[in-house]
């Protein structure tokens, strides 16, 4: 006997389609599992055997190949189990009413019979409504996840007895209900509101948002760098579908999702301590999973004490600012995750915290704080769109009973501004102002004359690299954007300068 079962695999977060073809023959009895199948899918074998007998299903006793086509690409993981033994199933008869060329099986099976989560879910649900597919038949964990995408009938299955009686008595199963997110999901457990003083910490977080720009706080011990990088997310505008679909399969390949809300639609908000690994940081292994950099895609990655991580590691966030994806190579082959993210750092402007404070004394020598400042180099510092100072906190603004903007009003208004970049990129690769490309430049950056003069003489005055130029019309655009200007003027200029100078008053020593 001769039967085929569609399923998926995946490699880093490309999903591609796998078939598990069965033939059975009256030999010795034999299970063999072909395909380029590395160990997790070989011992298939052995779980497949336990689960018919705990199941108190009759295995095959006669001659079984299973050969997981295309043959030379390579399978990994337990991904396959649940095809492995529909296909089992079959050769046994138990199967009637399964349309084999639009129904698919992925989950692993547990000696015991029952059907596991598996990562990458996702993904492998987008490719199987690309390729036709209408009923994908999943573990219950990760049905949810699954129901996100339109198109295809989503089915849970819990053990191998139950999805072999939905065939062979009917109406075990039912289809998934789509996952929808509630509203209620949206919470956040800092606001801007709760935050004393720091108004041009604020702001400079308001703009960063609105254009998606990557921003430094500069300042003092105890002066709430940590506490205005954490409220950032009350900030930040609505993920569209798109763009919680895109975070969601990296989070789905990493085994991240939450099976109660499987659909990523908060911006992630991702900050790994400063020992943190280059590995964790850009992701690997010997199966290369994401690393921060790319489960903070489409959301904030942020680094608190950026100069106490390794210099290896802040290196390796230079080309994923640009591209927008990072690549992980291996003996086996590479993977590339996307990884574009809000870079949002904090530091002491010395070791000791107060080199240059108006009141407290600095501890540091000259040397001491050059060579502290110095573990940020002038590349990494240059693909910072701003910097910005986060003084001390006055007593008068601590000791007002006065409550500052809400996060929620500072919202709208950034929300405001990326409705405008939002209609203004459709129909290209460009999500907002940070990711503006070179070619598009001259046509979305048009400004007045004034605004221009004003330009050229930071420009000289600052001698600028052709990238910090580039940053700083960037982030004007945006400051109009918030202003619902369609040109940019020279306010706009000035306000987006003074978010570049930061950097001359420490590293220019």
């Amino acid at each position: 006997m001769f039967f085929k079962i569609k399923s998926f695999g995946l490699t880093g977060l490309n999903a591609f389609p796998v078939t598990a073809e069965i033939e059975t023959s009256k030999d010795l009895p034999d299970f063999q599992i072909i395909g380029l199948a590395d160990a997790a899918v070989r011992e298939c074998r052995e779980r497949m055997k336990s689960a018919f007998r705990s199941s108190k299903l009759s295995f095959p006793e006669e001659r079984v190949i299973v050969n997981l086509a295309p043959a030379d690409v390579k399978k990994t993981g337990t991904v396959h189990d649940l095809s492995i033994a529909m296909a089992i199933a079959m050769t046994q008869g138990w199967i009637r009413g399964c349309d084999t060329e639009r129904s698919a099986f992925i989950g692993e099976v547990s000696l015991g019979g029952e059907v596991r989560g598996v990562r990458g879910v996702l993904p492998m649900t987008i490719l199987a409504r690309e390729q036709g597919i209408t009923d994908i038949y999943v573990p219950e964990e990760n049905a949810a996840e699954a129901s996100v995408v339109d198109g295809v009938n989503v089915y849970g299955v819990n053990c191998l007895r139950q999805m072999i009686e939905h065939f062979s008595i009917g109406g075990r199963l039912t289809v998934q209900p789509k996952y929808t997110p509630a509203d209620e999901e949206l919470k956040h457990t800092a606001d801007f509101c709760d935050i004393k003083g720091q108004e041009l910490a604020k702001r400079a977080l308001e703009v960063a948002a609105s254009g998606g720009h990557n921003a430094l706080l500069i300042g003092p011990p105890g002066s709430g760098k940590s506490m205005l990088a954490k409220a950032l997310p009350s900030i930040l505008p609505r993920m569209t579908f798109e763009e919680a679909i895109a975070a969601t399969n990296v989070y789905s390949v990493a085994g991240e999702i939450d099976p109660k809300h499987p659909l990523v639609s908060e911006r992630p908000f991702r900050s790994p301590h400063h020992t943190v690994s280059t590995a964790g940081l850009s992701g690997g292994g010997s199966v290369p999973r994401p690393g921060e950099i790319s489960l903070a895609h489409n959301g904030v990655l942020f680094l608190d004490e950026l100069p106490e991580f390794s210099r290896n590691a802040l290196e390796i966030l230079r080309q994923p600012l640009e591209d927008g994806k990072v690549t992980i190579s291996r003996a086996a082959g590479s993977v590339t995750y996307p990884s574009s993210f809000m870079l949002v750092a904090a530091m002491n402007p010395c070791p000791c915290g107060y080199y240059g404070h108006p009141t407290r004394k600095c501890t540091c020598n000259r040397k001491k704080v050059e060579t502290y400042l110095s573990k940020i180099s002038g590349p990494m510092l240059d693909r910072i769109d701003i910097n910005v100072e986060a003084a001390s906190v006055e007593f008068e603004d601590l000791s007002s009973g006065r409550k500052a903007e809400p996060s929620e009003a500072i919202r709208e208004r950034v929300q405001a501004a990326r409705d405008i970049q939002n209609r203004r990129y459709e129909g290209t690769p460009v999500t907002c102002n940070a990711k503006l490309t070179p070619d598009m430049m001259s046509e979305v950056c048009v400004m007045t004359d004034s605004a221009k003069t004003a330009l050229r003489r930071v420009f000289e005055a600052y001698g600028m690299s052709a990238r910090a130029y580039d940053k700083v019309l960037k982030v004007a655009r945006t400051i109009a954007d918030l202003d619902r200007s369609d040109v940019i003027d020279t306010k706009h200029i000035i306000e987006a300068t003074g978010y570049r100078t930061l950097d001359k008053k420490y590293w220019s020593q």
